[in-house]
């Protein structure tokens, strides 16, 4: 056998040799797949679940921008009183705004009047008498809130008085009859959208912790 042949054969078999390693280190691969992804040293956080000591409260941006004023207002007010949370006062105002709306179109008001201030009360009570001395009432029924919205917060830091505007889009059904039953405006079956701005107030830090309805404006 010639050298050339040899050293061929020679060749050959380191060839199949470093193959045959290659495939038993790597595995075997069918198809596209992702490169692998780097690990991260020992003891070091992924980036993603970090949790950064002085970022943004979640309970506050998930309501309103951050760094703008109502977020500093509401900054302010939690550090009066730390166990306040935005969220829980938003779902709060949702289900206060359902309870006060029925209240006022069936003209339960002594229902309500614990979440009224007192001029709001009052402004209700003469509305509820306007109609009656007309002999018109009411058939009413609540489907929904499409939105539910902070749009303005003020804090005064020297009483502690906290003032948060809600916009509200109800939906009900509204029917006004007249003495004789007859319907004068409305319908049972025609869902109407109702848009509300609603002023909530609360001293911060008090031990009471009911917000009060202070000003409503369509």
């Amino acid at each position: 056998m010639n050298s050339p042949l040899i050293q061929l054969l020679v060749l050959a078999g380191i060839a199949i040799f470093l193959i045959l390693r290659l495939k038993s280190v790597l595995g075997t691969r069918e198809g596209f797949e992702k490169p692998p992804v780097p690990k991260q040293p020992e003891g070091r956080a992924r980036r993603d679940f970090e949790v950064i000591e002085g970022g943004p409260d979640r309970d506050i941006t998930d309501h309103v921008p951050e760094d703008s004023p109502q977020a500093q207002e509401l900054a302010a007010m939690k550090r009066v009183e730390p166990s306040f949370s935005v969220t829980d006062f938003v779902q709060g105002a949702r289900g206060a705004y359902e309870m006060i709306v029925m209240g006022f179109e069936r003209g339960n008001l002594k229902e309500i009047e614990p979440f009224l201030a007192e001029d709001v009360f009052e402004t209700f009570v003469n509305v509820v008498a306007a109609r009656e001395d007309q002999g018109l009432s009411i058939e009413a029924e609540f489907v929904g809130v499409r939105e539910t919205a902070i749009q303005n917060v003020h804090f005064d830091k020297d009483s502690n008085r906290a003032e948060i505007t809600m916009r509200f889009m109800g939906e009900l059904t509204s029917v006004v009859r007249d003495r004789g039953g007859d319907i004068v405006e409305g319908s049972p079956t025609t869902v109407k959208r109702q848009k509300d701005v609603w002023t909530f107030a609360r001293v911060m830090g008090n031990d009471d912790p009911n917000w009060l309805l202070v000003a409503t404006d369509a």
